[in-house]
Parts: structure tokens; C-alpha cells; sequence
């Protein structure tokens, strides 16, 4: 590192000065000096602390260290090396504890290959030396050459093994880093709170309860139980793996509760489908005087999401304006879900075009919101715009945007976008990308290219990708292919009850009754039971659930007898209903009740009854919409002249004037 290279004229200025030191300069108060001192370098104030005492510094080279690390909070790779200048024209580059300082410095920087040379020449290093490397070759990813300098360093403490334990993890080797671990207790160290709360994030990453429990004996033998990061790191193992009351337990018995133990309990019924207790936890969190975060945000929208009730997905959109988490992209992209999913495409747009600086997450999100509103166009041109933004897309880009395009019909793109994935920007396709492009051949009708796909892809199939291509032969009315794949699924998966059900739908369009009473046969003997169709809406902040033929709403009777009249108005302008699709061998009149009380039907029903005319309807449903259903909202919209947007289990339906925002392509 040359002199004249890193260091200015005004940095050496020092050097007439070495023959003025005196005992002017020497007899300075020292707790005034170091107070002065140390308040410079915290500021930033690097170059002024230096012109101001470098007099004392050269006389105390240790104070080299203030120095150095003032330079890395200002991000000033240029400035360290000026100070490493100093250090080696001052004689000090062979102190141990400054070289220390710089060896951290550059590894702060990711300057590996600096940090790797001046370990090669330190004269006398010690185990602190070697721990700030691991760390420098970690910092940048090189898990090879940290685990090549721990094996050979021939000591170790705590902070070598929790440094190369947390690494291993952090990068999601987490097989590695519980090995290391249990190294570590073999090798007889014993852990402390960072190793503990490392090892049970690997424990969640691998959702490897058992080994979790066990981890948990050490935290409790260590007498960390109480430890706030280390009870939230162990309640998040246990949500992560599904054990969500052990979660519950974990925090419930910490004495004090802080914001992360707040957000591990959020999350972990998030992540295991309490969407209700999510909102139920975060209301309780306001109450208890704690604000919520970009963590706490990200967790809450997601479940309104799930729950699509677009009213309390509003009131957390202002909370995130107040807190001035509106510019964050983790909660930018939450927002756009969130309001994609509750029916709202128009404000997931607003959000997207008002952010000022949306990354690859966000630009993905509202791809997705495209693709399940049935606009397929716009979300290829989202995905063009974003490549000339020159972002470059990942699996989950490409995942959204064939699912845009097989809802569209784009079949010709949808297969570019496929072959782009992986011969442009080198993406293995998953099991998820190739179902995406079954059902993209199977709605076009290419059903036997779908089935060669299937069987022909280096990845082993499961049921859904199966289940797909059955949904495709139901669109297509193939009775032949339908029976043979659904072996395929039933064989992955017996208790399946919606292979039943489309093959029984099949049969039964067909008018095959006895073919029907087989398939339900076989339900009833290997004790199948069909989901049950559930549909809910929200109307001032309170959730209204519908099941069919279901009499416990409190206005049922009402709702039957709207029902009966809107379904005697729906004929007048053409409404014939689709008999043909109820499975059981009933008459005529039997068939039409059943139909008339599908849930979505009945939510509809009594969205009418109780919102005020002209506002939208926003239904939500567990189970794909059915034809009956989707003929009859058309003819609904029309006559009532209401938007309705049906959210089914597999995109959104948004029917105006009597047509469907699918074009019937679905």
C-alpha cells in the first residue's frame, strides 16, 4: 500500500510534526483528550479528529483503532486505506490489536482479497484474527474458505464456532450447521445465547421438531429460557415446524414480551393459516403500547390476504402510512398482494406506481396480481418494462407469469416465456413451472402434449400437477384421458376428493349416472369426504360465511326467499340451469334448489339484501366457481347492474353488464 497512493497531503502533515512532540502536546488532559477524541471519530468526523490530536495518535498508535472504525459506518473503503497508509508509516503494522481493526475493517468492506493478504502477514496473530476472517469470507459468501480456515486453526472459542455455526445457517446449509453445532458440544464449549438462537433458526429452516426439542433441553440447561432473542428464536422453531401451541407456550411464559416476541408470535399464526388470530394478536400488540414494524406489516396484510376483508386490510394500510412504512418494499409488495387478493386490481396498481423505488419482489407481486385478474397482456408488458428496467427476473417472476398467460390463452408466449427462463437466464424450471405450462396446454386443449410433458419432465410428479391435467379434461369434456389420469392422481394420492369429484362431474355431464354412483361409491368406501363448498364476504368490517343449503346465517329464510325470486327474474332473461352438472341422480326440481343454494350464490344473495345499490359485490370462495354459478352472476350483473368479483380458488372472476372478465376462459 504506497504512500503517495492513499494518503493526502493533509493526512501527512503528521510527519514534522513526530520531531515537535513536547510536553505541551504530552501533558493535554487525557479524559478531555479521549472524550473529544472518541466524540469525533462517533460522528464520522474522521479527518477532523485526525488533523486536531494527531500529535497524541502518533504517540499512541492503539488510538488508530477509533479511527478505523469511524471509516466503516461512512461505507469509505478509500478512507481505510489511507488510515492503513498511517498505520504502516507510524511502525504500528505490526500491532496486533490495530491490525485486528483493519483486518475487520476490510472484511466489513468485502474486500476479501486485502483482508486475506494482511492476515498473510501479521506477524502475530491470535484467535481473534482468524474469527474476523471466517467472518470476511462469510461476509461475501465463501463458505468454502471459512470452513477451511476454522478446520485449520488449531484453537478455537465460543466466537469461532458461533461465527462459522450462524454462517452455515445463514446461508441455508442448515444440515452443516447443526453437524457443526453438535461439534461444538462434543468439543466441549458451551453455547451462548447467539449459537442457541443460531442453531434454532437452522432447526425452523429444516422444520426438524425433534431435533428443535432437544435444542430446546440446551437453552433450558444454559438458562436461557427467559433470554428474550433466544424464547423467540425457540417459539419460532416451533411455529416454523407446525407446533404452533409450544410457540404459544414459549412466549406466554417470557417475562417480558418486546416487539420481536410480538412479530414471532404474528408470524407463526400466519404461517400456519390462523389469519384470524393474526388480526386478533395485532389489535392486542396496539393495546399493549407496542408499534408495529415493516415485520409486523408484512405478517398482518398476507393474512388479510388469506381472508380477502379489504376493510381491515385499508385500516393497516393507514397504520403503515402513519408509521411511515409506506416506503418500504417488503410492505410495498404486501400491499400490492393484499389488495390484489381482496379484488381491488385498480389500488395494487395506485401502490405499485407510487412507489418510488420498487425492487424485484415488487414488480413480481403486481405480475401476479395481473395474472389472477385475467389481464395476461398487461402483465407481459410489466415483465417487458421490468426487463428494460434491466432487473433481472427470478423463479417466482416466471412462475406468475406463465400463470398469467394460461389463464389468458396466451399459450404460444407462455411457452417463450419457458424457454426464455432456462436458456437466457439459466433458471432450472421447478414442478411448479411445469405445472403452470400443463395447465397452459391443457386450457388450450393440447391435452396430449400436457400428458407428454407430464411424463416426459425431470422432475417426478405429484398430485396437483395431475389434478391439473384432470381439470383439463373436464374443460374439454375427455372422458377417456379423465379416467386415466385419475388413477394417476388417486395413486399419489387416495384421499383426493377433488379427483373424485371432477371425474364424478365428468360422468355426470355426460349423463352417465352409473359411472357417477361408482365414483361415489368408491368415495364412501375409502371414507372420502368432498371439501364442502364455503363462501364469505365482508359488509361493514364483519365476515358473513355461506355454506350450501346452509340454514345457520341468521337471515337464511330471508336469503331463501331472495334466492327464489332472483332465480325466477334470471329466467326471464334466458337463465336455464345447468342440471347437468349436479352429481346425484335427482329430478329436475331437486337439482334446481341444489344449484340455486351454491354458496356463492347465497353470499351474492345477501350482499344484495343488505349493501346499498350500485355498490360492488366482492365474494370470496374455497373451491373453482362452477359453470351453473358463472352463467348466472353474468346474468346477475346485468339485471341488478352491479359489479360482482368472485375471487374461486384459482383467479378472480369480475362480472359487469353481464359479461366476465374471463371471457368465458377458465
Amino acid at each position: 500500500m504506497g504512500r503517495g497512493r492513499y494518503c493526502p497531503s493533509s493526512y501527512l502533515r503528521f510527519s514534522s510534526s513526530l520531531r515537535f512532540l513536547s510536553a505541551n502536546a504530552a501533558s493535554e488532559s487525557a479524559p478531555n483528550f479521549t472524550l473529544e477524541f472518541t466524540d469525533l471519530c462517533s460522528k464520522g468526523l474522521t479527518k477532523q479528529a485526525f488533523d486536531r490530536f494527531h500529535p497524541l495518535i502518533w504517540a499512541d498508535p492503539p488510538l488508530f483503532s477509533h479511527l478505523i472504525q469511524s471509516c466503516m459506518p461512512q461505507n469509505s473503503p478509500s478512507l481505510g486505506k489511507q488510515l492503513h497508509s498511517l498505520v504502516i508509516t507510524s511502525g504500528s503494522s505490526k500491532d496486533r490489536f490495530i491490525s485486528n481493526h483493519l483486518l475487520n475493517m476490510y472484511s466489513k468492506f468485502g474486500n476479501l482479497q486485502a483482508a486475506v493478504s494482511l492476515y498473510n502477514v501479521m506477524f502475530r496473530k491470535n484467535i481473534m484474527s482468524s474469527n474476523i476472517l471466517i467472518n470476511g469470507h462469510l461476509h461475501v459468501g465463501d463458505l468454502e474458505g471459512a470452513r477451511k480456515l476454522f478446520d485449520e486453526m488449531p484453537d478455537r472459542n465460543v466466537a469461532t464456532w458461533n461465527a462459522i455455526v450462524a454462517g452455515f445457517i445463514q446461508f441455508e446449509f442448515n444440515e452443516e450447521g447443526l453437524w457443526l453445532f453438535r461439534e461444538m458440544h462434543v468439543s466441549g464449549f458451551t453455547p451462548d445465547d447467539f449459537t442457541l438462537s443460531s442453531v434454532l433458526r437452522g432447526c425452523a429452516g429444516l422444520k426438524a421438531l425433534f431435533v428443535g426439542r432437544q435444542v430446546h433441553c440446551c437453552v433450558m440447561k444454559c438458562g436461557l429460557e427467559f433470554h428474550l432473542v433466544v424464547g423467540s428464536s425457540l417459539a419460532h422453531m416451533y411455529m416454523k415446524c407446525g407446533s404452533l401451541g409450544e410457540g404459544e407456550r414459549v412466549i406466554k411464559s417470557m417475562p417480558i414480551r418486546n416487539m420481536v416476541a410480538w412479530n414471532t408470535l404474528i408470524a407463526g399464526n400466519a404461517q400456519n393459516g390462523y389469519s384470524e388470530s393474526v388480526l386478533d394478536l395485532y389489535n392486542m400488540m396496539k393495546m399493549a403500547g407496542f408499534r408495529p414494524d415493516k415485520i409486523t406489516f408484512v405478517s398482518v396484510l398476507s393474512s388479510c390476504s388469506e381472508l380477502a376483508t379489504l376493510g381491515q386490510g385499508q385500516q393497516i394500510h393507514a397504520d403503515v402510512i402513519k408509521t411511515g412504512a409506506s416506503l418500504v418494499v417488503g410492505v410495498i409488495s404486501s400491499l400490492i398482494s393484499m389488495y390484489s387478493r381482496c379484488g381491488c386490481l385498480e389500488d395494487s396498481i395506485k401502490v405499485f406506481l407510487e412507489s418510488e423505488e420498487a425492487d424485484l419482489v415488487s414488480w413480481s407481486s403486481m405480475i401476479a396480481a395481473y395474472g389472477f385478474h385475467g389481464r395476461g397482456v398487461e402483465a407481459v408488458e410489466l415483465f417487458e418494462e421490468m426487463e428494460q428496467e434491466e432487473l433481472e427476473p427470478n423463479d417466482v417472476t416466471f412462475l406468475s407469469l406463465l400463470y398469467a398467460c394460461s389463464h389468458c390463452g396466451l399459450k404460444d408466449k407462455g411457452l417463450e416465456f419457458f424457454k426464455l427462463m432456462t436458456e437466457k437466464y439459466g433458471i432450472k424450471p421447478s414442478l411448479q413451472h411445469y405445472t403452470c405450462v400443463v395447465d397452459l396446454l391443457g386450457r388450450f386443449g393440447c391435452l396430449d402434449e400436457a400428458e407428454a410433458m407430464i411424463r416426459l419432465m425431470p422432475v417426478k410428479g405429484d398430485a396437483i400437477i395431475w389434478k391439473t391435467l384432470l381439470s383439463a379434461c373436464k374443460i374439454h369434456k375427455n372422458a377417456d384421458m379423465a379416467r386415466r389420469i385419475a388413477q394417476e392422481v388417486l395413486k399419489l394420492d387416495p384421499q383426493d376428493s377433488a379427483s373424485y369429484v371432477l371425474l364424478s362431474n365428468i360422468h355426470a355431464s355426460a349423463k352417465m349416472w352409473q359411472d357417477v354412483s361408482e365414483v361415489r361409491k368408491a368415495m364412501r368406501d375409502r371414507r372420502v369426504k368432498k371439501e364442502p363448498g364455503v363462501s364469505w364476504l365482508e359488509i361493514k368490517h364483519q365476515v358473513h360465511q355461506f355454506c350450501m343449503g346452509d340454514k345457520a346465517h341468521p337471515q337464511s329464510e330471508e336469503i331463501d326467499l331472495y334466492l327464489k325470486e332472483l332465480t325466477a327474474e334470471m329466467k326471464l332473461h334466458g337463465y336455464v340451469p345447468d342440471t347437468g352438472s349436479v352429481l346425484h341422480d335427482m329430478d329436475n326440481e331437486e337439482k334446481e334448489y341444489s344449484l340455486t343454494h351454491h354458496s356463492e350464490k347465497m353470499a351474492i344473495a345477501f350482499a344484495l339484501m343488505n349493501t346499498p345499490a350500485g355498490a360492488p359485490i366482492r365474494v370470496m370462495k374455497n373451491l373453482r366457481i362452477c359453470s351453473d354459478c358463472h352463467v348466472a352472476i353474468k346474468i346477475i350483473s346485468d339485471i341488478k347492474n352491479r359489479e360482482i368479483i368472485v375471487r374461486d380458488a384459482s383467479r378472480f372472476h369480475h362480472f359487469k353488464n353481464g359479461k366476465c372478465s374471463c371471457r368465458d376462459y377458465w
